[in-house]
């Protein structure tokens, strides 16, 4: 390989490199200074800091804390400030600005409705809501130069019982601005089987879902997320690791289940910064999608919970890159994989790719080369210089 396609792309240019987001929480990604905007605003005083800079640090270390208490703790106050519609249009519009910045030009962010009917709204104005935020913040990121698609995916939560009424809320919507279904929540004690009727519906509407799966609890909750729902993508699925074998000389053995899931192509939703927060990878040079991405998994990098993570996709980026020595062409393979594996009709994943993505890289990679070239065309010149 060339030293063009082996260079490792610099913080700049991962920030500017176009980028595909499919596994993002609306309510784990708000500004800190908009959590303290709206608290004010409805009176809310459980906050632990009213400082913007102070909160955010605080939202960091809570999830660093190890303690899952506090951990689900910063979700608490994150959803409490948006509970009103006003308060849903503008943390959506912000997170496509946010997201649009960082240079994502696609993204799905998830979120669960039924957590946001606390001051009275109705799932539908929650949806509708989000939807609007969401080509406000698209026209916004217009306005400043960028270009983002923003999809829905709405959330049922796991240990609660309205999960196929919010796949035929997501199913409703589907044309205008939904892209899918999830869920979400606690994975041991609640398994993806307990809301078959949610996903044998959207089965018959030939709709599309992912489940959070492989990420605390292992490979059965893989297996029944893939084989007794029919799972179209895997939330965090970081466990798959746990069916492969490496011997002392290097010689990788794949279980059934991982076998079946490069086999079959199904999308691996890894966020690298949250697993290291849930213990699910004790750093990023241990982090599974080291070894994943070598056997060539459909693997895709993602954010999870911006706020809590104090992380971004070029944040993330950046530390794969620096623990495994990524280049341009494979920051494009996951972008790539990521934009495959959306839940768009397949023109409009393949217009993305050819359109947006691989004309973004193949710019930054003719920047690189253009740069080297000029460098060393100077280091040559001087060499041949004399002295008088």
């Amino acid at each position: 390989m060339t030293s063009e396609t082996t260079s490792q792309p610099t913080p700049d240019q991962i920030r500017r490199a176009p980028k595909v987001l499919l596994h993002d929480h609306l309510d784990g990604g708000l500004r800190p200074g908009t959590v303290v905007d709206l608290a004010r605003e409805i009176g809310y005083t459980g906050l632990p800091e009213t400082d913007p800079d102070k909160l955010g640090v605080w939202f960091r270390e809570a999830a660093d804390s190890g303690s899952l208490e506090r951990y689900l703790e910063t979700f608490a106050h994150t959803c409490a400030v948006m509970q009103t519609r006003e308060a849903l249009v503008r943390v959506a519009a912000e997170c496509a600005e946010d997201l649009a910045e960082d240079g994502v030009v696609y993204a799905e962010v998830r979120y669960a409705p039924e957590q946001h009917l606390e001051r009275g709204l109705s799932l539908e104005e929650v949806v509708e809501a989000v939807n609007e935020g969401f080509r406000e913040g698209e026209r916004r990121a217009r306005a400043n130069g960028h270009r983002i698609r923003v999809g829905a995916l709405l959330t049922a939560m796991r240990h609660a019982a309205r999960a196929l009424e919010i796949a035929e809320l997501a199913n409703r919507y589907r044309d205008t601005g939904v892209a899918g279904f999830d869920i979400a929540g606690a994975e041991a004690g609640f398994p993806p089987t307990r809301h078959l009727d949610a996903f044998e519906y959207l089965k018959r509407e030939n709709n599309h879902f992912t489940i959070h799966a492989g990420e605390a609890f292992g490979l059965p909750s893989i297996w029944q997320a893939l084989q007794w729902c029919g799972a179209d993508r895997l939330g965090h699925g970081v466990r798959i690791i746990d069916d492969i074998q490496v011997a002392e000389d290097g010689t990788v053995t794949l279980g059934r289940l991982a076998s079946y899931v490069r086999d079959k192509r199904i999308p691996l939703e890894m966020c690298p910064t949250s697993n290291l927060q849930t213990a699910a990878a004790s750093s990023y040079e241990d982090h599974p999608i080291g070894l994943l991405r070598k056997l060539h998994f459909r693997l895709t990098v993602n954010t999870d919970n911006r706020l809590m993570s104090g992380t971004s996709m070029s944040v993330e980026f950046e530390h794969l890159v620096k623990a495994f020595g990524y280049s341009l062409d494979d920051m494009q393979w996951f972008t790539v994989n990521a934009m495959k594996s959306a839940f768009i009709p397949f023109d409009e994943r393949l217009a993305m790719i050819n359109d947006v993505i691989k004309p973004g890289y193949a710019e930054l990679r003719s920047e690189w080369l253009f740069r080297q070239t000029a460098a060393e065309t100077a280091v040559t010149s001087n060499s041949g210089s004399t002295e008088g």
